[in-house]
């Protein structure tokens, strides 16, 4: 297996499908400089009338996807062992589950990111001797909980 960087499940909800093209140009730019990877994005909406749409896309090759598409299957819980490779007919499954927890007039999406900019650090770490212990993700929402970060001003 090839040297990935770490991996991260990320799931959106929106209140409406109305949206202004401010996430694509950002997630563009990120990709375009290597600090993140596509592994897999899936959006669904579903309109008032319960009209499903759903777009797939991913930057990686046929040869990653194979590779990837069991790690990706395991990291949102599809089971505990190496699932093959996402299918059409997976991907049909997937796709409806999803649809079915949206209520009409919203969206979701759910990504799967590589952080490329990682891989650098991790290699230095090792080289180093050093093993991670642990790691987690603090949202500025958690800091602020603990008074750590100033919030919003109302200015």
């Amino acid at each position: 297996m090839a040297a990935y960087g770490p991996m991260q499940l990320l799931v959106v909800g929106f209140d409406d499908n109305n949206f202004r093209g401010e996430i694509l140009p950002e997630l563009q730019r990120l990709r375009e400089h290597d600090v993140v990877r596509l592994v897999d994005l899936l959006v669904v909406s579903k309109d008032e009338d319960g009209s499903v749409a759903v777009v797939e896309t991913s930057d990686l090759t046929d040869e990653e996807a194979s590779e990837l598409g069991a790690i990706a299957a395991e990291l949102i819980g599809l089971g505990e062992e190496p699932a093959p490779a996402p299918d059409a007919t997976n991907f049909h499954e997937e796709v409806w589950y999803i649809a079915d927890t949206i209520a009409p007039g919203k969206t979701a999406a759910v990504a799967v990111l590589e952080h490329r900019w990682a891989i650098p650090l991790r290699d230095a770490i090792e080289r180093a001797g050093g093993e991670p212990l642990a790691d987690a993700w603090l949202h500025p929402s958690d800091l602020l909980g603990l008074g750590s970060i100033p919030g919003p001003s109302a200015g």
